[in-house]
């Protein structure tokens, strides 16, 4: 599924306006910043997105990966405090045949995961199951983000 905007990137949208449930950008560092998914895959689905708009991790500066590892690694705090979950899928789809969802801006993805949360449904309904409202998951968000950082 692409998620490109006719008239630019959705990454780059979200940095233009202020934070809140409208853009879901729950915290922002100096050259990237945490944002939820708006297509999640479970609930407290999040990204982390450079400000710099490159297709690939390799067109970053040295200190614009570096900040993002330390959101990865935040970004999986959050989580943990939050759901609770027994693991995590992190990673990112480079390229329109990885299946990169917006090719022309990297970034990266972390998706808490428990035990048996995928089911028939999704295999056979070709849908999602999400147990709560992207308001929901954003204010929990941004509370634990406010007690961390």
């Amino acid at each position: 599924m692409n998620h490109e905007h006719k008239d630019g990137c959705i990454f780059c949208d979200a940095l233009k306006h202020a934070d809140g449930v409208e853009n879901l950008v729950a915290y922002r560092g100096k050259r990237s910043f945490i944002i939820l998914n708006r297509y999640p895959y479970t609930s407290g689905h999040l990204m982390v997105v450079p400000n710099d708009h490159q297709p690939s991790m390799e067109f970053l500066d040295d200190d614009t990966r570096s900040e993002i590892m330390m959101l990865l690694n935040l970004s999986i705090k959050i989580l943990r405090a939050v759901y609770s979950p027994e693991g995590f899928n992190i990673g990112s789809n480079i390229g329109d045949v990885a299946g990169a969802g917006v090719a022309s801006h990297t970034h990266f993805h972390v998706v808490p995961r428990w035990g048996g949360d995928t089911n028939f449904i999704t295999t056979t309904g070709n849908a999602r199951v999400i147990p709560e409202e992207l308001s929901q998951t954003y204010e929990r968000i941004c509370k634990a983000l406010a007690g961390m950082v």
